[in-house]
């Protein structure tokens, strides 16, 4: 189990804030912590690690893909990343590993197959989230059962994401009003389905979807 959040907007310091958030969900990666952060696009990404796949640094996070496009952070493990692996080698795709983590096989993928058929041929467990330098986007991705939780929405004008609710209180302005709706399903059924979430303006990402922002996504909050 591992951990990630990430803010994207105007808000400054992010290394700070997102540190204290790593605080918040040390329980989920207790082996170490990472930072990234695009100054000139406004965004950062931070995740909290428990080493599984690879026990050396060719495993840390954030992990920028071998061209130096995409960098992502992510929770989970995908159990047929060495046949995606060889299939990358025998087709001629695969860039010359760094290490043995399904983190970077999912970039090598991103970065020659694309985003939606590397996540169709996945097959585990996950919360993705991966950042293109090029086009300044921003994709959210989950599993297909939903094993992995993942949270976002906006804080003022921040774009926000992370594995738990309590990974974002430390990002100021982050609103705990509660939603009233989602409250009244969980009287109901005794859990919060997705999309809803408890605080009002953040969502669950539902199982086996991915949602992709853009620049002007976040403009249109300022």
């Amino acid at each position: 189990m591992c951990g990630i959040v990430g803010i994207w907007g105007p808000l400054g310091d992010k290394a700070q804030v997102l540190a204290e958030s790593c605080r918040r969900i040390r329980h989920r990666g207790p082996d170490s912590n990472g930072f990234w952060e695009d100054t000139g696009a406004e965004l950062a990404l931070a995740h909290v690690r428990l080493a599984i796949q690879d026990l050396t640094e060719a495993g840390h996070q954030p992990m920028v893909s071998a061209c130096g496009r995409y960098v992502m952070v992510f929770n989970g493990e995908i159990y047929n990343h060495m046949d995606m692996r060889q299939q990358l080698e025998a087709s001629g795709l695969a860039p010359a590993w760094r290490g043995h983590s399904d983190t970077e096989t999912l970039l090598a993928g991103f970065t020659s197959l694309g985003i939606e058929a590397t996540l169709q041929a996945s097959v585990g467990m996950f919360a993705i989230a991966l950042w293109d330098r090029a086009s300044r986007k921003l994709v959210l991705a989950r599993d297909r059962m939903g094993e992995k939780p993942l949270y976002y929405g906006y804080s003022g004008a921040e774009l926000v994401f992370a594995s738990e609710l309590k990974g974002l209180m430390p990002i100021p302005g982050f609103g705990r009003n509660l939603n009233r709706n989602a409250l009244a399903s969980f009287m109901r059924h005794n859990y919060i389905p997705a999309p809803q979430s408890i605080y009002e303006g953040i969502a669950k990402l539902p199982p086996g979807t991915w949602i992709e922002f853009t620049a002007d996504d976040t403009r249109s909050r300022r």
